[in-house]
């Protein structure tokens, strides 16, 4: 079969998605253009501030939800499990559930005045269940910067090309967010002179390396992430994820530009293997992909940093429900790159131990834009996926401020930060991320889960039909308890007993049996009322 039947089916479907499905969510939360956001009505100059417009805040969510989840999670599915299954999951996820969840925490947040989806939890189902949620997402959080700064250190340490531009953004996104905000320079001409600066950087990293170890690159991250974390949201973090994202966009027209000019016929399996070395297709497969099809983290980036800065309400379609449907987007085209890479006769299961999802990615995008972009290809995908981590490093570390003055009645913006960011290096340079990083992705599905039945209880208590968000809610539920279920009996019954991990998933298990009891609790009062 051809590839590009398989992308355009794939886009066609994701198209559908948008257009119509998407379209019938707006009814759900009453979108209405003339309501005045949060950006302006709790305006701060800190965190609630109007993007300039619509554009800016797309990049900034998209570059911030994507992380490394639609390149990794897609390329480790495919490699296990096979390439169907994993692009099934992405496109009927990311319609039917990961848009709904993104563009139901958005909008929510927009209802309750930004409010965070731990607030919301708060008052849809109780304070009980807030508080757990909350820290949950805050443990969740360290171990996500953590294990983020980790990764982009352990890039510049072993790409030491990318380090220029990577970080000379940071001064350069700076300029461009005092031109826009400060000075009221046009948006076109604060853009192309970015874009142009950035160019600059990617052409000066052929000529100028820095290489340095790990435990420095470690040590310029976390200030950076505190910094980013306590400026004005439009100055540093919005105007470079807003650049960012444009170097992604690139890289993904490249990318399926590439796929064109090769057409490759695909060759593997639709689906190669039931049992992997990680487990059974169901429910790993769901809880691998995370952000290709959904992630409770988006739900922390609508309703933590997007919802504060959304101008108008007419865009939040364009910006929750779009912005995931680029990312399956990238995700399919992950997919695509495999594909691409191998052929049957090869061990996918061997090549994925010894060379890892990264640099799978990094060869098979050098060899579909090999046309285009010559010798520049690897290049290119690295600094991509360099940019989705730091996107989220930076916009984890302000979520996780926000968290910690929330639950701990901390009012000192630089002290919380302070907080979240030596407890993230602690464990970044102790090097125990690695034991518990094997929980985290069903983990972050599991607050997908949560969400979701969060949401479902706002829509409740408002006389809102629920049924766009409980199936999901459910379905969601099932997947993350039975993961986590199946992980504790594996981590038990190894031969060197993981008692850490084991004892994570019996938390999380009981974590969302609480949860949905606060919910049934919920159904339950407001059916009484009726």
């Amino acid at each position: 079969m051809n590839s590009l039947i398989v992308v355009f089916i794939s886009g066609l479907l994701l198209f559908w998605g948008y257009r119509f499905y998407a379209k019938k969510l707006e009814p759900l939360w009453s979108i209405d253009p003339k309501r005045p956001t949060p950006a302006y009505s709790k305006y701060d100059s800190i965190d609630y501030i109007p993007a300039r417009n619509w554009l800016v805040l797309f990049g900034h969510h998209f570059a911030s939800i994507a992380g490394a989840g639609p390149i990794v999670g897609p390329v480790i599915a495919v490699m296990l499990w096979g390439w169907l299954p994993a692009l099934i999951w992405i496109i009927l996820g990311t319609i039917f559930i990961g848009g709904v969840h993104d563009f139901g925490s958005l909008v929510t947040s927009l209802r309750e005045n930004g409010s965070s989806v731990a607030d919301i939890a708060s008052k849809a189902i109780s304070k009980k269940a807030k508080i757990i949620f909350s820290l949950f997402v805050w443990l969740a959080l360290i171990l996500v910067i953590a294990v983020f700064a980790y990764l982009c250190a352990d890039i510049f340490v072993k790409e030491p090309k990318i380090v220029l531009p990577s970080l000379g953004l940071i001064p350069v996104a700076m300029v461009v967010g005092y031109l826009m905000y400060r000075f009221k320079v046009n948006s076109l001409f604060s853009t192309i002179l970015g874009l142009v600066l950035m160019v600059g950087l990617l052409y000066g990293a052929k000529t100028l390396t820095i290489n340095m170890d790990l435990k420095f690159w470690f040590i310029i991250l976390f200030i950076y992430a505190y910094i980013a974390s306590v400026l004005p949201v439009n100055i540093l973090l919005q105007p470079r994820d807003y650049l960012s994202s444009f170097l992604l966009f690139f890289g993904l027209a490249v990318g399926y530009i590439g796929l064109f000019l090769r057409h490759p016929c695909i060759t593997l399996p639709a689906c190669h293997s039931w049992e992997s070395s990680e487990g059974a297709l169901w429910p790993l497969l769901f809880v691998t992909i995370a952000c290709g099809a959904i992630s409770g983290f988006h739900s922390l980036i609508a309703s933590g940093t997007t919802s504060k800065q959304l101008p108008n309400e007419r865009y939040a379609k364009r910006i929750g429900y779009g912005a995931m449907v680029t990312e399956a987007l990238m995700a399919v085209l992950s997919i695509m790159i495999v594909i691409t890479l191998f052929r049957p006769e090869d061990n996918l299961k061997t090549i994925l131990k010894e060379l890892g999802p990264m640099k799978i990615y990094g060869k098979g995008y050098a060899l579909i834009t090999d046309k285009l972009l010559g010798n520049q290809g690897a290049f290119l995908g690295m600094m991509i996926l360099n940019a989705f981590i730091l996107t989220t490093l930076d916009t984890a570390t302000r979520i996780a401020r926000y968290l910690t003055e929330e639950l701990f009645r901390i009012k000192n913006h630089y002290l919380s930060t302070l907080i979240i960011v030596g407890l993230s290096a602690g464990l970044a340079m102790s090097g125990k991320w690695n034991r518990l990083w094997p929980v985290f992705g069903t983990a972050n599905q599991l607050v997908a889960a949560l969400v979701l039945f969060v949401l479902t209880c706002w829509l409740l208590s408002k006389g809102k039909p629920i049924r766009f968000t409980i199936w999901p809610a459910v379905f969601m539920l099932v997947i993350t308890v039975s993961s986590l279920i199946l992980g504790a009996i594996k981590y038990f019954s190894n031969e060197n007993k993981e008692i850490l991990l084991f004892i994570i998933s019996v938390i999380l298990v009981i974590l969302a049996c609480f949860m949905f009891w606060e919910v049934m609790l919920v159904f339950r009062r407001i059916k009484r009322n009726v």
